[in-house]
């Protein structure tokens, strides 16, 4: 339960969750409601407001305690981390090393983003528990510490309208496509819906690749200056965009960038030249390890066609230019970069810093931690984050990254009921958004995990409880076309009733999150201190203050809010 810096009347909770961990001599060892009642007569005295607490003040304090104790139990009962969050190398009993991500590069601060000093810890030790009591496995793990970050001023960018989208934090973006919209004149569907997305509170809207390609979702660019593809023309893709500036809905482009298909053979009689096109390029433009003769990639290797060398001069020089087209006399305004993972950062920050869009957006997709012989998630998938925050520290902070750590963490919880996992050692929330809220953006699925290709799908029948979860959660969601369009039922309406709630009430990238549940029973918390968030079936709901109100639910969540703080930062 994290709950530093916050506070419950007079009583600070930061003293609650200390002795919710502490011992005291009871005279009934086994008896769970004398120690809790122990407990809380050794909080009151600490902080001497005793004889102040009304009935309610003391029933909340009871519950919270109960929870702490009892999450006191079941932690012992699955694998724990550090004091701190957890990088590094990851040992399991009777395995080899699964080797793990190093300290983020990046500057580090003593602050996290609520603005309450953070916990770091050098100490590094070892415990054995197990996954889940059903699950009988017992192993050791030993970790070194991670800090969580903060937007400082001196990262701010701002662009031309003087505004910096990162710090700002309030995005919610729409994927503006599915694996089959190039079936359809896409350009012109999509600009009749321009208008009601932005009323609906969409900021920006992101559209498949726009360049002439070999397969016609786009996904393996030929000539980067045809805009002419299956979605419709060049005439038709710069309309909608002119219509989406006036609506205010900033166009995101789909950037590929990683591989390109030639046009001509070269060595090795492959198509690893660039003849006739626009950037025509010659084999020394291709990695070595994808049929050409330029220097090895720099990245995890995209199979099937030729892979950049981005440390060419050449390469780099024409991507910028291309960037820069794209961004000032095409008019996108966003850049997502596809495949981010197959080159290294440092030029994804080079071509932010040649041509910079207003906001950008890695996929950089890794493999989460799997255990034993059926391949259950880890509980602990640090090193996953981990890696995720490396690789946007590679861009010097100016990206921004798709949290698929979030999204394997919450459908688990979700379709297992399993709902201890949507809480990390600290108390933070586990994925990139619990150390690095405003360079998250947290998704249910894409074109690649839902969709007709539905590599990885979220839950069906838990979907509306996730979208409970990152549409009310720090961090810039963003939401998925065929959930709003394509779905039957009453999705459309909780997720746009989610926005409106998010919306009204503020939260953004680095809202302030206090979880205060998360066990076999449920998960719940409470945000900015003016919203609470229930999920699974737990019983718990806010105090019986007249000024919480039940604003949304439905299967599995509950969503209550009121003006006023519930829990008061110091």
């Amino acid at each position: 339960m994290a709950t530093s810096g916050g506070t419950c009347g007079d009583v600070d909770l930061g003293l609650l969750h200390s002795a919710s961990f502490l011992k005291f001599p009871i005279d009934k060892p086994n008896d769970p409601n004398r120690e809790i009642q122990s407990r809380l007569s050794f909080l009151l005295l600490l902080t001497g407001v005793g004889t102040t607490l009304g009935f309610k003040e003391v029933l909340f304090l009871e519950r919270t305690l109960e929870l702490s104790c009892r999450e006191r139990e079941r932690v012992q009962k699955r694998p724990r981390l550090s004091a701190c969050l957890s990088v590094g190398e990851t040992i399991l009993d009777g395995e080899e090393a699964v080797d793990g991500a190093g300290e983020s590069k990046g500057g580090k601060s003593p602050m996290q983003d609520d603005g309450s000093e953070s916990l770091s810890s050098s100490q590094e030790f070892a415990e054995k528990g197990k996954e889940d009591s059903a699950k009988k496995e017992v192993y050791t793990e030993r970790f070194k510490s991670i800090d969580t970050r903060v937007e400082e001023v001196e990262d701010a960018r701002c662009d031309e309208s003087g505004e910096d989208l990162i710090r700002r934090g309030k995005e919610i973006f729409l994927q503006g496509f599915n694996w089959e919209s190039h079936k359809q004149q896409w350009w012109r569907s999509l600009k009749r819906k321009v208008s009601e997305l932005a009323g609906w509170g969409f900021t920006s809207l992101w559209l498949p690749p726009v360049c002439d390609s070999l397969a016609p979702q786009g996904y393996l660019p030929k000539n980067l200056y045809n805009l002419n593809s299956a979605y419709g023309s060049e005439v038709e893709l710069r309309s909608l965009l002119q219509h989406m500036k006036k609506s205010g809905l900033k166009p995101m482009a789909d950037i590929v960038i990683n591989h390109r298909v030639g046009s001509t053979r070269g060595k090795g009689d492959l198509y690893n030249r660039y003849d006739g096109l626009p950037m025509p390029w010659d084999e020394y433009a291709v990695s070595s390890d994808t049929g050409g003769l330029g220097k090895p990639s720099t990245g995890e290797i995209f199979k099937g066609v030729p892979n950049l060398d981005h440390s060419s001069e050449v390469v780099a020089n024409d991507l910028k230019n291309w960037l820069e087209w794209m961004r000032k006399d095409v008019g996108f305004e966003c850049f997502r970069f596809d495949y981010a993972k197959g080159y290294s950062p440092k030029f994804v920050k080079a071509y932010i810093e040649a041509s910079k869009p207003r906001l950008a957006i890695g996929e950089y997709w890794d493999t989460c931690k799997y255990i034993g012989p059926n391949y259950l998630l880890d509980y602990n998938q640090d090193a996953h984050r981990q890696r995720t925050v490396d690789w946007i520290d590679g861009t010097g902070g100016l990206s921004c990254a798709f949290d698929f750590t979030t999204k394997a963490i919450l459908q688990e919880a979700c379709a297992k009921e399993e709902w201890y996992r949507l809480r990390d050692a600290q108390g933070r929330p586990p994925g990139l958004l619990g150390v690095w809220p405003s360079r998250a953006v947290t998704f249910i699925d894409n074109h690649d995990t839902g969709s007709t290709q539905a590599h990885w799908p979220f839950p069906r029948n838990c979907v509306a409880q996730g979208y409970a979860y990152i549409l009310t959660h720090p961090g810039q969601p963003c939401v998925f076309y065929d959930h709003l369009y394509e779905w039957s039922g009453d999705l459309k309406r909780v997720i746009l009733e989610l926005i409106d709630i998010r919306r009204k009430l503020e939260v953004h990238s680095r809202s302030h999150i206090t979880i205060l549940e998360a066990d076999t029973n449920g998960y719940s918390a409470v945000v900015d201190n003016k919203l609470c968030v229930r999920l699974g079936n737990t019983e718990w709901t806010p105090p019986s203050d007249s000024l919480w109100e039940l604003t949304l639910s439905g299967s599995g969540y509950m969503i209550w809010s009121k003006p006023q703080p519930l829990l008061t930062s110091q």
